[in-house]
């Protein structure tokens, strides 16, 4: 079980990662793929950093905070990204990771 403390934290993380890995498949179904690779590429880097994240506070990592400044700078970057795009996707993933990166900066 994951230190409370984190809790609301790792919420964040895990929605954060679904919606990074929902609008990663939905941009590959777009018309101009090619147009949104910077999108997937940053998707698929939130994804991964959430997940990551959410583990080491799961398992009281001594490096909890590197994790979620981390986890943050990338969160801003994919939301920053998604926010350019007009896809409800791409819409629901920019907010899902200014949650997040507003909820990591507070845990750091």
């Amino acid at each position: 079980m994951h230190n409370s403390k984190y809790q609301n934290v790792i919420q964040a993380l895990d929605a954060c990662a679904a919606a990074c890995n929902h609008c990663a498949a939905a941009c590959l179904n777009e018309e101009d793929v090619k147009m949104m690779k910077r999108c997937i590429m940053l998707d698929m880097d939130c994804a991964a950093i959430c997940k990551e994240t959410a583990a080491a506070l799961a398992r009281g990592s001594e490096m909890a905070t590197i994790f979620l400044q981390t986890c943050a700078a990338i969160c801003d970057a994919c939301g920053e990204e998604c926010g350019k795009h007009e896809h409800d996707h791409c819409k629901a993933c920019a907010e899902a990771c200014r949650r997040c990166a507003e909820a990591c900066r507070s845990a750091a």
